[in-house]
């Protein structure tokens, strides 16, 4: 069974592929169709736009969040389209983590001319 570190070596990969391909400039849900499609015909078990309940002492809210994808209910992938990566962004990712109690997560803007400075790794008590 693959861990948390090995899948991200993998979906990285895979992003680096996506992006060769796409180049930046486009919107974030073909970069996420992309990598969705890649991640599934290599065998891996992906979910998008997950829907992240927020848990508000007895009662569940299930209008706030959604995971860009989640693979092998391992890792969320964020994935955006922008200038720069903000500190929200990372708060945001790392609240998707806490919320759904996985431990890694990937912040990957697709926005960038070499795609490894647009890559953040965020790790909730790994």
């Amino acid at each position: 069974m693959i861990n948390e570190n090995e899948l991200s070596e993998k979906i990285i990969g895979f992003a680096i592929k996506v992006h060769s391909a796409l180049g930046p400039g486009l919107l974030e849900s073909a970069y996420e169709k992309a990598l969705v499609f890649e991640l599934n015909k290599n065998g891996f078990k992906t979910e998008a736009q997950v829907l992240i309940p927020i848990k508000y002492e007895n009662i569940m809210i299930d209008e706030g969040f959604r995971a860009d994808v989640i693979i092998n209910r391992l890792v969320i992938v964020e994935l955006k389209s922008v200038k720069k990566i903000e500190q929200i962004h990372l708060k945001q990712l790392l609240t998707y983590l806490k919320l759904s109690g996985m431990k890694l997560g990937l912040l990957i803007n697709f926005n960038e001319t070499l795609l490894k400075n647009g890559i953040k790794r965020i790790v909730n008590d790994l």
